[in-house]
C-alpha cells in the first residue's frame, strides 16, 4: 500500500508541477501565469500581503461605508502622500538650490490617453470624455498644480460627509423617522373625527 501511494503521489506531483511561465504541463502555450495569479500563489510574499491586506480594508470599509465615501477616503489617502511629497520635494530643491524639476514628470509626460484603436467600440464622445478624464485626474493626483490638488482634496473630504449622509443605513433611518412622522400625524386626525362621531 505504501508504495502505490508515492507512486500515485509522485504522477500527481509530476502532472501538477508548477512552472513559472504555466500553469499546467499540459497546456503551457494556453495558460500563462498572470500577475494577479502570482499573488494568489504567494510567489512573493511581501506583494501578497500588501495586495491582501489593501483588498480586506476596502472590502471592509464597503461594508460599513457607503462607495462614495470608500472613493473619496481613497483619493483623499493618495492625494495627501502624493501632496506631501511635492512640496517635501520642493524643500529639498529650495535647500539645496537644485532645479531638478517636478518630482512626477516622467508619469505627467507619459501618453496614458485611450488609443482610437481599443475605443473602436465607443462613440467619439465617450473616448474624448475619458481622456480628459484620465489626464486630469493625473494631473491633480500627481500634483501638477498645487492650488488645483488642494481643491481636490477640499472637494473628497466634503464628498466624505455626503457618502455618510448617503449611507444606506442612514438612507434607511431617515425613511423609518419619515414614516413613524407621517404615521404621527394621521393619528391626530383620525382620532378626532372617532370623537366626532
Amino acid at each position: 500500500p505504501r508504495s502505490i501511494f508515492s507512486s500515485s503521489t509522485l504522477s500527481l506531483s509530476h502532472m501538477f508541477r508548477f512552472d513559472q511561465n504555466q500553469v499546467l504541463p499540459i497546456m503551457p502555450h494556453v495558460l500563462p501565469i498572470s500577475p494577479a495569479l502570482h499573488l494568489v500563489y504567494w510567489r512573493d510574499p511581501r506583494k501578497s500581503l500588501a495586495a491582501f491586506i489593501s483588498s480586506l480594508m476596502v472590502l471592509v470599509a464597503m461594508a460599513t461605508l457607503s462607495v462614495i465615501s470608500v472613493v473619496s477616503y481613497l483619493l483623499l489617502a493618495c492625494l495627501c502622500v502624493t501632496i506631501t511629497f511635492r512640496v517635501y520635494k520642493s524643500v529639498i530643491q529650495a535647500v539645496q538650490k537644485s532645479h531638478e524639476g517636478h518630482p512626477f514628470r516622467s508619469q505627467l509626460d507619459r501618453d496614458i490617453s485611450v488609443s482610437p484603436e481599443s475605443a473602436r467600440q465607443l462613440a467619439e464622445r465617450c473616448r474624448n470624455r475619458l481622456n480628459w478624464l484620465s489626464v486630469q485626474t493625473r494631473r491633480l493626483l500627481l500634483v501638477e498644480d498645487l492650488v488645483d490638488s488642494l481643491k481636490m482634496a477640499v472637494i473628497m473630504w466634503l464628498m466624505t460627509y455626503v457618502g455618510a449622509l448617503f449611507n444606506g443605513t442612514q438612507i434607511d433611518r431617515q425613511l423609518v423617522l419619515l414614516r413613524s412622522k407621517l404615521e404621527k400625524d394621521r393619528l391626530p386626525g383620525a382620532v378626532r373625527r372617532s370623537k366626532a362621531e
